[in-house]
């Protein structure tokens, strides 16, 4: 049973990272801001909504990565 809960919310924590990301702006333009070419443009902040995107987006992450190795524990 708590291997079905487990896989159910990992399948809703996944598609709510799919959405999640895709709802971020594209920032770079390229390989270059990859290796630190776009620093102008990220050091000149970013509005309330982006930034609570981006840690929804980071817990999201977490609860993925934490359930992640709970499914794998399990099926040790």
């Amino acid at each position: 049973m708590l291997t079905v809960l487990l896989i159910i919310v990992e399948l809703i924590v996944a598609s709510g990272m799919i959405f999640l990301i895709l709802l971020h702006s594209g920032r770079g333009g390229g390989m270059s801001d990859m290796f630190g070419g776009g620093m102008g443009s990220m050091a000149s902040g970013s509005s309330v909504a982006e930034r609570n995107l981006d840690r929804l987006t980071i817990l999201c992450g977490l609860i993925f990565v934490f359930n992640t190795l709970a499914l794998s524990l399990r099926f040790q």
